[in-house]
């Protein structure tokens, strides 16, 4: 890595980032948040009617990135060790022992298909592996790869036999993105792009096309050097802290948030905002980099009181009325 051009990460991930957008046509809102993902060092959860585009975007940097995939369908009879791997045993003619066998957790890009339709212990097995960065079986830790993003889907209508993620445990995800449907030119264009596709089937890229993830690892680097203002870090402060006390000056606020984020939210702001400043080619962070990643870094950060929801007032609502009253101070 230490040979890599700082032009060559950069020239990488924007060619990254036009693949992703040619085959995932009118979303182009989560192929930038799945890439801030990977930049940020941060896993996503994706919410969305079927037929959206959530696995194909997956399969698409599986398919232009030098790194392997898993798609794990969550079923509600998934155990925790479908997730984590387990022991084994393995006998021969010198005896046995046990060993341990990685489960699908093992790999770089891993799709967990519908989360919330595998029950708690599953759910909290895969988290902990996304927090921890490794799976301890029988004593032992078993690290998982320096390149490592999870993106869970869930489907917003189907809540019979599912089991929503707790609080607590959505936290742990960088950012929640919801999808929504293409307009009528993207939806067009699609039909075509599929059309295309049936005539001649899409081929994984050669080795020579494809994306390193030592490329990834240097961009992630860069990241990390992006500088960020006294003023701008001040006002991702205090848009985190807000949504903890806001009945101070915002009455309805105070009213719909029940629990506000935690400090892990302005950190997941941080890094989102650094990684989107890198993206759009500057070494520093303005207050507009901060706004447009914060309803995907704070919607699944807040609980709302029961009168909010039965009002029908949604995080983003609060999101919004949050930035109108919290000043910019740079």
């Amino acid at each position: 890595m230490d040979n890599i051009d700082a032009d060559q990460a950069r020239k990488a991930v924007n060619k990254l980032r036009e693949l992703l957008c040619r085959d995932i046509i009118g979303q182009s809102h989560i192929v930038d948040c799945l890439l801030m993902g990977l930049l940020a060092d941060g896993h996503l959860l994706v919410e969305g009617l079927p037929g959206l585009a959530k696995t194909r975007v997956v399969k698409s940097l599986g398919r232009h990135l030098d790194a392997g995939l898993t798609r794990v369908q969550f079923t509600p009879d998934l155990l925790p060790s479908d997730i984590t791997g387990g022991e084994l045993y393995y006998h021969d003619n010198e005896g046995g022992e046990f060993k341990f066998a990685p489960g699908p957790v093992f790999n770089n890009l891993i799709l967990a298909d519908e989360i919330n339709r595998a029950p708690a212990k599953v759910q909290a097995a895969l988290l902990e592996a996304m927090e921890e960065r490794q799976v301890t079986v029988a004593g032992q830790s078993h690290p998982l790869p320096e390149l490592f993003l999870v993106m869970a889907t869930q489907n917003p209508i189907e809540q019979e036999g599912t089991y929503p993620l707790p609080e607590a445990q959505m936290d742990r995800f960088l950012m929640k993105v919801l999808i929504d449907y293409p307009g009528q030119d993207a939806e067009a264009e699609i039909i075509r792009l599929v059309r295309r596709e049936e005539q001649l089937p899409v081929a994984k890229a050669s080795a020579t096309e494809l994306v390193s993830q030592q490329l990834l690892l240097e961009a992630r680097r860069q990241v990390s050097y992006i500088h960020v203002a006294e003023g701008v870090e001040q006002y991702i402060v205090e848009l985190v802290s807000a949504t903890r006390n806001i009945q101070n000056t915002d009455s309805d606020l105070g009213r719909w948030i029940q629990v506000g984020a935690s400090p892990r939210g302005a950190l997941s702001l941080d890094r989102c905002a650094r990684a989107r400043a890198w993206l759009e080619g500057r070494d520093y962070v303005t207050p507009e980099d901060v706004r447009s990643v914060l309803h995907d870094v704070l919607r699944h950060r807040l609980l709302l009181s029961y009168e909010a929801s039965a009002s029908g007032i949604t995080p983003d609502r609060v999101i919004d009325q949050l930035v109108q009253q919290v000043a910019v101070i740079c």
